[in-house]
C-alpha cells in the first residue's frame, strides 16, 4: 500500500545533563482508509503510561515530539483516539515511530512499524557545544581493541605510532596534537599527564559505551585543559549494562601478528538500589613482526592486564558511584637478536648492551566516586560531586636511556545547576581541586661526548579554582553559553578562562554554532614527545636554571591558547532518505606554547616557548547520506594550516596533512550481515631535515580498512557476533621508517621521523557475545 502522507524525519536530541540524558521520541499517528492509504490522525493524545503529565497531541501532519528519557521508566506509550482502539506501544529507543490504529467498527489489529534507522554517530542538537556522539554500532564498525582504535571512522581525529619502535600512538584534532584536548572518562581527567605516550591503549573498546567528540572550547565545568576540544568516554555501568540486556558481554580477537585479546564484563544487580559491574581484559603479543628486514620490531611485543570494579547505589533522589581500576602493562621492542620470548625477558632487567632495545613497565590505580543529588520536585535542580585518585609508575629503558616517572594525582568537583525564573535561564555553578605530584629521573647519553647526563625534575602543582556557567534560550532558536573559570595554580599564579558558546537554527534543518574562549595547561616535556627521545638527537630546554627547581623544567609559564569556532549543519532529504552536511572552521592562537625545534640543529631537539607566535587553523566539510536503504556513506574533507615561529622562522608543523580525504561505507542487510570500508587519502607531509637529507615532504598515500560482520540470534535476549576484517588493506608502508638503522648507538639514528604506516596489511577475526 502506498502511503500518500508525507513522513518527516527523526530528530535525536542528547541533552547531557549531570545524571541523565533527555531526548526527543518523534512519530507519525495514521489510520487506514477504506481505499487501502494513510490519513493523518490529526489532534490525537500520546502520553507515557507511567508519567501521564508528560503528553503531546499530534500535528495537522499526524506527527508528534514528546520527551523521552532512556530508562526503564519511559519505555511504554499510549496512543488514543475517539472511535479508535487505543494503543500502548512499548519503546525500546528513541526510534522514529509510525504507528497505525485500528477502527473501532473494523477487526484490524494495530501496526507499528520503525521507518527510520538510529544513526550510529549523531549530533548533539540541543546542545550549544559542536558535540557528535560515537554509539557503540560506530565503534563495532572496526574492531575496536582500544580507545586509539577506536577513531578509524572519525574524519575529525587522525591517530598516528609516535614513533617506530615503542608502539606508542598519539592524535591529533584541528590539526594539534591530542596533549591540547582534554581527555575524560565520564567527565573526570583520565589520560593525562604521563599517562598521554601510552595512554589511548589503556581504555580496551569493549568497555567503552559511547564516545563524545567537541570540537572547540569545552565547558568550564569539566575543566581548564581543554583548548581544541574534549573526548568524553562514557564507559558501561552497572544499570545501563543490566537493563539493556548485558549481564555478561564477551570479545575474543586475534589478528595476524598473532595479538590475542579477551574481554569479559559482568554485571548484576543486587537488589533494587543496589548494582555492580566487573570489566575484565587482557591481551597478549609474543611474536616477532619484521616486515621490512631492518632488525627492528615493527610493532613491540608486549602483554596488558586491566580491570574495573565499579558499584552504583540509587534511590528517588540520590545516585551514588564508586569504583576502582587496575592497569599492569608491559612492552618491549626494538632489535630483536637473541630474544625467543618476551616471558623470558620483559620485566626481570634483561638488556644487552649492543642492541637497541625498548622497554617500557607500567602501573597504574585508580579510585573513583560520583554523588549526586535531585531536589524532590525540583527535576530542573541537582547538585554532583566528582572524585578520583590515581597512581601511576613508569620505567622505560630505550637504548642506553633510562626514563624513571611516578605521578599521584588528586581531583574533586562539585557542580550546582538550577534555574532562574524559568528553564530560559540555567545556570551551573562549582568549584574544583587538583593536585598533580610528578617525579621524573632522565638518565640520558650525551653522544658528543660519550657521557652519560642525568636530569631530574620534580613539581607538586595544586590548583584550586571555580566556575561558572549561565545558559540562555530567549526563544526556541537561541541558545546562549556564557562561561568563566578562575583557578589558582600554585606555580604559576591567578587564571581566568572565559567561555562563550552558542546556537541558532535558522531553520528547522538548519543550525549555527559558535564557540570561544581560553585555556591553559602545564607542558610534560618528556612525557608530551616521547617519540623524538627514540633518536640520538641531543636534548636541551631552554631553562632557567635559577628557577628549575620552581617551575616545571624551569619554564615559568604554562601553555595558554585561545580557540575561535564556527559551525554549520544541515539537514537534507534526498529521494525520501535523510542526510547531513557540516561546515566547521577552528583558528586556534597560542599566547604561550612549548614547543619541540627539530628544524634548527639536526643534532638536536630544543624545547623552549613561543610568546603569541604559533597558530593552527583547521576547516572541514563532512556530509553523512543513506544513499540507498541501509547504505549509509560519510564523506569529509578537511585542511589544516598549522604554523610555528621558530628559531630559523615560520615552519608548517611536522607531520601533518594539509589536505585529507575520508570516506566511509557502511551496509546492512535484514540477515544482520554488515559491511564497513573505509577510505583515507593523506596528503604530502613535510618533514624536518636530518643527518641523511635535507628537509622535503612525503608522498601522499591511501589507506583502506574493511570489516565484515554477522549477527545471530535475538539481539534482545541473547546477541552472537562474528566478525573478520582487514586494516591498511592496500599494504602501504613507510619506507626506511628508522633513518641510520644499521648504527643506532651513532649520530644519525632516528626512530622518529614517521608519517605513514609501518606495517602492511592486518587481517584479524574476532567474536562477541551478550547474554541478558
Amino acid at each position: 500500500m502506498k502511503c500518500n502522507l508525507k513522513l518527516i524525519f527523526l530528530s535525536i536530541f542528547y541533552f547531557q545533563l549531570t545524571f541523565a540524558q533527555s531526548q526527543k521520541l518523534r512519530g507519525v499517528v495514521l489510520e487506514e482508509s477504506s481505499k487501502g492509504t494513510f490519513v493523518p490522525l490529526v489532534g490525537a493524545p500520546v502520553y507515557w503510561l507511567n508519567n501521564p503529565a508528560i503528553g503531546v497531541i499530534t500535528d495537522t501532519s499526524g506527527v508528534f515530539t514528546i520527551e523521552f528519557i532512556d530508562n526503564n521508566i519511559y519505555n511504554q506509550l499510549v496512543i488514543s483516539y475517539l472511535g479508535y482502539t487505543s494503543d500502548t506501544v512499548f519503546v525500546k529507543g528513541n526510534e522514529r515511530l509510525r504507528i497505525i490504529l485500528a477502527s473501532q467498527n473494523t477487526k484490524e489489529l494495530t501496526e507499528v512499524e520503525i521507518i527510520e534507522r538510529l544513526s550510529s554517530t549523531s549530533q548533539n542538537t540541543l546542545s550549544a557545544l559542536n558535540t557528535k556522539i560515537m554509539s557503540e554500532k560506530e565503534l563495532f564498525k572496526a574492531a575496536c581493541c582500544n580507545l586509539s582504535e577506536s577513531f578509524e571512522t572519525n574524519p575529525s581525529i587522525d591517530v598516528n605510532f609516535a614513533d617506530a619502535v615503542t608502539g606508542a600512538k598519539q592524535i591529533q584534532i584541528l590539526g594539534l596534537s591530542g596533549i591540547y584536548t582534554q581527555l575524560t572518562t565520564e567527565n573526570m581527567p583520565d589520560i593525562c599527564g604521563l599517562a598521554s605516550t601510552y595512554g589511548l591503549s589503556y581504555i580496551p573498546g569493549p568497555w567503552i559505551e559511547s564516545i563524545q567528540v567537541t570540537k572547540g572550547i569545552g565547558s568550564v565545568a569539566n575543566g581548564y585543559e581543554s583548548m581544541t576540544g574534549q573526548i568524553n568516554i562514557e564507559l558501561k555501568k552497572p544499570d545501563v549494562t543490566v537493563n539493556k540486556g548485558e549481564k555478561v558481554y564477551a570479545n575474543a580477537y586475534l589478528n595476524s601478528f598473532d595479538r590475542l585479546e579477551a574481554n569479559l564484563n559482568i554485571a548484576a544487580k543486587i537488589n533494587q538500589k543496589w548494582s555492580t559491574a566487573t570489566l575484565l581484559h587482557g591481551d597478549n603479543m609474543q611474536t616477532v613482526m619484521d616486515f621490512n628486514k631492518d632488525n627492528f620490531m615493527d610493532m613491540p611485543m608486549g602483554k596488558q592486564f586491566n580491570v574495573i570494579n565499579r558499584w552504583k547505589y540509587e534511590n528517588k533522589n540520590w545516585v551514588v558511584q564508586f569504583g576502582g581500576k587496575l592497569l599492569i602493562d608491559e612492552r618491549m621492542g626494538g632489535q630483536y637478536q637473541y630474544y625467543d620470548s618476551l616471558s623470558q625477558h620483559i620485566g626481570h632487567g634483561v638488556r644487552l648492551p649492543n642492541l637497541y632495545t625498548t622497554e617500557n613497565r607500567t602501573q597504574r590505580g585508580e579510585l573513583f566516586g560520583k554523588i549526586g543529588y535531585v531536589f524532590p520536585n525540583k527535576k530542573y535542580k541537582s547538585m554532583g560531586l566528582q572524585m578520583s585518585g590515581t597512581w601511576h609508575k613508569q620505567e622505560q629503558y630505550y637504548g642506553r636511556n633510562t626514563y624513571l616517572s611516578e605521578q599521584r594525582s588528586a581531583y574533586l568537583n562539585f557542580i550546582y545547576q538550577s534555574i532562574i525564573g524559568n528553564t530560559n535561564h540555567k545556570f551551573r555553578v562549582g568549584s574544583s581541586f587538583k593536585n598533580d605530584t610528578y617525579l621524573e629521573s632522565y638518565f640520558y647519553l650525551i653522544y658528543t661526548k660519550s657521557n652519560f647526563a642525568l636530569r631530574e625534575y620534580y613539581r607538586n602543582e595544586i590548583i584550586p579554582g571555580g566556575f561558572g556557567e549561565y545558559t540562555w534560550t530567549p526563544t526556541p532558536k537561541l541558545t546562549l553559553i556564557g562561561g568563566l573559570r578562575t583557578d589558582y595554580h600554585n606555580l604559576f599564579g591567578l587564571q581566568i578562562s572565559p567561555r562563550l558558546h552558542g546556537k541558532y537554527d535558522i531553520t528547522e534543518k538548519t543550525q549555527i554554532r559558535f564557540s570561544g574562549g581560553r585555556g591553559f595547561r602545564t607542558a610534560n616535556i618528556i612525557a608530551d614527545n616521547f617519540g623524538y627521545f627514540i633518536s640520538d638527537r641531543s636534548t636541551r630546554i631552554n631553562e632557567n636554571y635559577e628557577s628549575i627547581l620552581k617551575y616545571p623544567y624551569g619554564i615559568p609559564t604554562p601553555e595558554i591558547a585561545w580557540n575561535y569556532g564556527l559551525s554549520l549543519s544541515q539537514d537534507f532529504r534526498l529521494n525520501y532518505r535523510k542526510g547531513t552536511i557540516t561546515l566547521d572552521y577552528y583558528r586556534t592562537d597560542f599566547e604561550k606554547q612549548v614547543v619541540a625545534d627539530i628544524y634548527s640543529d639536526v643534532n638536536k631537539i630544543q624545547y623552549y616557548v613561543l610568546s603569541g607566535q604559533s597558530y593552527a587553523n583547521s576547516f572541514q566539510a563532512e556530509i553523512n547520506y543513506e544513499l540507498f536503504k541501509r547504505l549509509d556513506v560519510r564523506m569529509a574533507y578537511r585542511f589544516y594550516d598549522v604554523q610555528s615561529k621558530y628559531i630559523i622562522g615560520w615552519q608548517q608543523r611536522p607531520f601533518i596533512s594539509k589536505h585529507r580525504f575520508f570516506v566511509n561505507v557502511a551496509y546492512e542487510t535484514k540477515s544482520k550481515w554488515k559491511f564497513d570500508a573505509t577510505l583515507n587519502w593523506n596528503g604530502p607531509k613535510l618533514l624536518p631535515q636530518t643527518a641523511e637529507y635535507a628537509q622535503k615532504y612525503s608522498p601522499d598515500f591511501f589507506t583502506l580498512n574493511a570489516q565484515i560482520s554477522k549477527s545471530f540470534g535475538n539481539t534482545q535476549n541473547n546477541w552472537f557476533d562474528v566478525y573478520l576484517g582487514v586494516e591498511n588493506l592496500t599494504g602501504f608502508r613507510q619506507e626506511k621508517a628508522i633513518i641510520n638503522v644499521q648504527n643506532p648507538f651513532s649520530q644519525g639514528f632516528d626512530a622518529a621521523q614517521i608519517w605513514g604506516p609501518i606495517t602492511g596489511a592486518m587481517v584479524y577475526v574476532g567474536a562477541r557475545y551478550k547474554w541478558k
